[in-house]
């Protein structure tokens, strides 16, 4: 069924990330970044079921032409930074219900990606995923990138950082919220997406961005796998780490059923405990009733 998830990620030189490493990873392209002089070849991938760049609606003709090519948009967008510390793009990674068809898959990515574009000015690239063919990989999922820029596109180039950029000292300046409400309202907002694309289909599923606890729903939580050893799995290797956690939970559950075990009450102790009580208020009911006086009877009633 339907699941909500949407994480965010960011890419920083600090870290040593690359825009056009990772736009060329995501659409199965072949790009170079001309500020290292590298080049990232990803054209074998073969499931990358669709791609396109997004920008605000402003720019649906001609202007901004330039922000439509990947090579281009990516380098530029290296080339904008300076500091050694800069962000040159940040990511959307979204599931996407495997109860929708192709299309509705693209339609569902494509319009977030606009109201994403409208808000923050910036350029989306939108690679949807297919699930990859690893041995124990889940065949439901289908998951979308949505790489943006960390500046907004103009017609001549990439302009001043968007909002999302700024720190909070300067968004309480020009009287916005903290930053942290920008990643609560997108939560919310690919849920309503979500759900809208999964009501015009008219499937009878539905996702919501709240975890279990914010839904008042009592559930087990299961054992959290580390990124890395998750992403060594799911490729078909071993992850020592990853095994590790699940005997650990295995052990924290076994050592809370026993414990639940012997804190619940003997069902037979109880059954006596009840009796005894029961024959004990039946005595004090026979203390309590008066004593039959000679000659009274179901008896003597009878007979007059």
């Amino acid at each position: 069924m339907a699941v909500y998830f949407l994480y965010l990620k960011t890419f920083g030189r600090s870290d040593g990330s690359s825009a056009p490493s990772a736009a060329a990873y995501r659409a199965g392209e072949r790009i170079r970044d001309e500020r290292t002089g590298k080049t990232y070849d990803h054209t074998n991938r073969q499931d990358v079921m669709h791609k396109e760049i997004v920008l605000p609606s402003e720019f649906d003709g001609a202007e901004a032409r330039w922000a439509r090519d990947r090579t281009t948009l990516w380098n530029a967008a290296e080339q904008a930074e300076t500091r050694k510390n800069a962000r040159v793009a940040r990511e959307y990674l979204v599931a996407l219900p495997v109860e929708l068809t192709p299309d509705e898959r693209v339609g569902l990515v494509r319009g977030f990606a606009h109201e994403l574009s409208e808000r923050y000015r910036f350029a989306v690239d939108v690679s949807i995923h297919a699930p990859r063919d690893f041995p124990g990989s889940d065949p439901r999922n289908f998951h979308s990138h949505l790489l943006a820029t960390t500046r907004e596109v103009t017609p001549e180039g990439l302009g001043a950082k968007t909002t999302l950029e700024l720190n909070d000292a300067k968004r309480r300046e020009l009287g916005l919220e903290p930053s942290i409400n920008e990643l609560l309202y997108v939560r919310e907002r690919w849920a309503i997406a979500t759900n809208e694309a999964l009501r015009e289909a008219q499937l009878d599923v539905r996702i919501h961005h709240h975890g279990v606890k914010g839904q008042g729903i009592e559930r087990d939580q299961k054992p959290w796998i580390p990124r890395v050893a998750y992403e060594i799995e799911r490729r078909g290797f071993r992850s020592v780490v990853a095994e590790r956690m699940r005997e650990d939970y295995r052990a924290q559950m076994r050592s809370r059923s026993e414990r639940e075990a012997e804190q619940r009450p003997n069902l037979e102790e109880m059954r006596r405990q009840a009796r005894e009580r029961w024959l004990q208020s039946r005595q004090q009911a026979a203390d309590r009733e008066p004593p039959k006086t000679e000659g009274q009877g179901r008896d003597d009633d009878l007979s007059r």
